[in-house]
C-alpha cells in the first residue's frame, strides 16, 4: 500500500478539545480491512476521496465525510483504491462543546456531517479540497473550529471535565464513587451529567480508556513512534499494570 501520512497540532485555544489533525493519502489495489476498538476519544473524518465502508455498532454503511461518537465496541473499516482526507481527533467534551447536543444521541453511531444540522462542518470538505497543500487545510480547520466554539454557549461542566481528566490520567483507574466523591457530587449526578456531555457513564469509560491502554501497552512499538527493539510485554504484565 502507497501512503502519506502529516499530523499538526490544533490551535492552542482548541488544545483542551482538539487532541490532533492527521492529513492521508493512501492507496491500495488489495482490499484493506482495520479494526478500530474503541479509543475513548472522538473522530471526525473529513473525505477528500470516496467513501470508506464502515461496520460497527449502528450496523453497515458507507458514508464520505462523518463523525464517529464515543463507542463502546469496535468499528470495522474497509476500502479499495484511493482514501485522502483529514481525521480530526476530538475529546467527547470537545465534540460537546463544538455542537451543543447530548452526546448519547452520538453514542455508537457514525452520522454524516449532512446529519448533523451544522451547514459549516458540513461545507468543509469541498473547501479543504481546493487547498492544495496540508499546512493551509490545518489552518481552515483551526479557522472554522474557532469559529464554531465562539459562536457555541454549550460547555463543559467542570465537574464533568474534572472527572473525564482524572480517568484518562489514570487510564481508567479510578472508581466512580471516587470521582463523585471528589466532585462533591451525588453518584446519580455525576453518573447523569457525565453522560450527558460524554457519551458514555463513567464507569463503561472507565472500561474503554483500560482497555485502550492496554491495547496500547501490546501494540508494536515501532506503531506509536516507540523504539522497536524494545519487546512488548507479556498479556500477564500488561493485565496487571492496567487492573485487569
Amino acid at each position: 500500500m502507497d501512503a502519506e501520512y502529516v499530523l499538526s497540532r490544533p490551535h492552542a485555544a482548541l488544545a483542551r478539545y482538539v487532541v490532533r489533525y492527521l492529513g492521508y493519502r493512501e492507496h491500495s489495489a488489495a482490499p484493506v480491512r482495520r479494526r478500530h476498538p474503541p479509543a475513548g476519544s472522538c473522530t471526525l473524518i473529513l473525505s477528500l476521496g470516496p467513501p470508506i465502508r464502515l461496520y460497527g455498532p449502528a450496523g453497515p454503511s458507507v458514508p464520505a465525510s462523518f463523525l464517529a461518537g464515543m463507542h463502546d465496541g469496535p468499528v470495522l473499516t474497509e476500502f479499495t483504491g484511493h482514501q485522502h482526507g483529514l481525521q480530526v481527533d476530538l475529546s467527547p467534551l470537545g465534540v460537546y462543546a463544538l455542537l451543543g447536543r447530548p452526546m448519547p444521541e452520538l453514542t455508537n453511531v457514525t452520522p454524516q456531517l449532512s446529519e448533523l444540522d451544522v451547514p459549516e462542518l458540513a461545507a468543509l470538505p469541498p473547501r479543504l479540497a481546493e487547498i492544495p497543500d496540508w499546512p493551509h487545510r490545518f489552518a481552515l480547520l483551526d479557522e472554522v473550529l474557532l469559529r464554531r466554539l465562539d459562536a457555541s454557549a454549550a460547555r463543559p461542566d467542570p465537574e464533568v471535565a474534572w472527572a473525564w481528566r482524572r480517568l484518562v490520567r489514570s487510564a481508567g483507574r479510578v472508581g466512580v464513587q471516587e470521582l463523585a466523591d471528589d466532585t462533591g457530587w451525588s453518584r446519580r449526578h455525576l453518573l447523569t451529567r457525565f453522560r450527558t456531555q460524554v457519551g458514555l457513564a463513567p464507569k463503561t469509560t472507565a472500561r474503554v480508556l483500560r482497555f485502550h491502554h492496554a491495547v496500547r501497552l501490546l501494540a508494536p512499538a515501532s506503531i506509536y513512534g516507540g523504539r522497536p527493539e524494545i519487546a512488548a510485554p507479556s498479556i500477564s504484565d500488561v493485565a496487571a499494570a492496567c487492573g485487569y
